[in-house]
C-alpha cells in the first residue's frame, strides 16, 4: 500500500492519477474527502495535528509521499515521521524545495523545509527528497488580473527562474514511490530552461492570442499583495525568496527530471499551451 498525504493538492492529485493508472494499491489522506471524485483508492480523513489519525493512515503502508504546506506548523513533519516509524513504513518520499541547498536562503519557508527534511531523515528508515524549483502553475495566480485587465503585477519581472511543471514532479514522485534505487537520494527538479516573468507573459500572450502587459511593482507593493492572501510571516518569507530570485540564484537548471524519466523536462511554452483555457 502507498499512502499519499496532501492528496488533493497540486502534486498529490497528479501522483494519485498516475498510481491508479498503474493499478497500485493506494490510500489517499485528506482533510477534504469531498474534493476526491470517483477514485478507486481508499480515502482516509486525516489531519497532521491528530496523531491517532496519522497512525490510522500509515497502518499497513510500505511507502508514502509526504506533502506538508504550513511553515507555521513545523511539528507536522515530526508527527508524520513518528507515525511512520510506529507503523513500520519502509520509505518516505518528501516533497521539499530546491532552496534548502542555498545557504543564502534563510527565509521562514526555506528554514521550515530544512527542518522538515531533517525530521524525515531522522525517522529511521529509507527516505528520498524531491526538491522542485517554483511550479509553473504558480502563473495561474495571474489569471484573474489577465482576465480583468490583460495584465500581471509582478516585482522583479526580469529575474529568471528554472520553474518546473507539476506534471514532471508527479511523474518523478510516482517513479520514486514504485521503483528501486532511490533510497537516501535527493533530486533537484527544474524545467529545461530559466525564464523571467516577462518571458512567461510573452508565452501566455502567444497562447491567448492577445497582448498581456507587465505592471512592474516594488517589493513593498508585492508584500502588500501577498499579505492579502497569506499570514504576515509567510508573506514576508515569499518576498525574501523573490529577492533571491532577483539576484539570479534561482536560474540554474538541473538534469534530474530528464535523467529519471528518460525524456526532456517540460517547457513553460508547453505548459502555457496546455493551460491556456485557465486564463480565459
Amino acid at each position: 500500500m502507498i499512502l499519499l498525504t496532501g492528496a488533493t493538492g497540486t502534486v498529490g492529485s497528479r501522483v494519485a492519477a498516475r498510481l491508479l493508472a498503474a493499478r497500485q494499491p493506494l490510500r489517499l489522506m485528506t482533510r477534504h474527502p469531498d474534493r476526491i471524485r470517483d477514485s478507486a483508492a481508499e480515502v482516509v480523513v486525516g489531519d497532521y495535528a491528530d496523531p491517532d489519525a496519522l497512525r490510522s493512515a500509515f497502518t499497513g503502508v510500505r511507502a508514502a509521499l509526504v506533502v506538508t504546506n504550513n511553515p507555521l506548523r513545523p511539528e507536522h513533519d515530526l508527527r508524520i515521521a513518528a507515525a511512520a516509524r510506529e507503523c513500520g513504513v519502509r520509505h518516505l518520499v518528501k516533497l521539499s524545495a530546491i532552496a534548502v541547498q542555498d545557504p543564502q536562503a534563510v527565509d521562514l519557508i526555506t528554514a521550515w523545509q530544512r527542518a522538515s527534511e531533517d525530521a524525515i531523515r531522522g525517522y529511521g528508515a529509507a527516505w528520498t527528497m524531491l526538491r522542485p524549483r517554483a511550479f509553473m502553475s504558480n502563473a495561474l495566480g495571474w489569471a484573474p488580473l489577465i482576465r480583468d485587465r490583460g495584465a500581471v503585477r509582478v516585482a522583479h519581472p526580469d529575474a529568471a527562474v528554472a520553474c518546473v511543471d507539476p506534471d514532471d514532479i508527479a511523474d518523478v514522485a510516482a517513479l520514486v514511490l514504485t521503483g528501486q534505487g532511490h533510497h537516501g537520494k535527493s533530486y533537484e527538479l527544474t524545467g529545461p530552461r530559466a525564464l523571467t516573468a516577462r518571458e512567461q507573459v510573452v508565452e501566455l500572450s502567444r497562447v491567448l492570442r492577445r497582448p498581456v502587459r507587465i505592471e512592474e511593482i516594488t517589493p513593498e507593493q508585492a508584500l502588500q499583495d501577498l499579505e492579502a492572501r497569506y499570514p504576515p510571516a509567510v508573506a514576508l518569507a515569499l518576498t525574501e525568496s523573490a529577492a533571491l530570485r532577483a539576484s539570479g540564484r534561482k536560474a540554474r537548471t538541473a538534469p534530474a527530471v530528464a535523467e529519471l524519466l528518460g525524456r526532456p523536462a517540460r517547457d513553460f511554452a508547453q505548459w502555457a499551451q496546455d493551460h491556456g483555457k485557465d486564463f480565459d
